[in-house]
């Protein structure tokens, strides 16, 4: 559900291709690093309009999807 916004972040963030962000991509094969993570994630709340506590780990973009939707209900 908010896997588009979350590639489109990546893919600004790190200069990749938006295409090839994928739901199994882990933060770390896409080089984000835990400071990364946390302008990521500012960067998200500012695209969907949301925050975004996040309080548990998270490797992939899937997982961070997936984390997103259940807090958002």
């Amino acid at each position: 559900m908010y896997f588009e916004a979350i590639a489109k972040v990546v893919a600004e963030r790190t200069g990749c291709d938006v295409s090839t962000v994928k739901p199994e991509s882990t933060f770390t094969e896409l080089g984000i690093d835990s400071l990364d993570t946390v302008e990521l994630l500012m960067n998200l709340e500012d695209e969907l309009g949301i925050e975004i506590e996040l309080d548990q780990s998270v490797a992939t973009v899937g997982e961070l999807d997936k984390f997103i939707q259940s807090k958002q209900g």
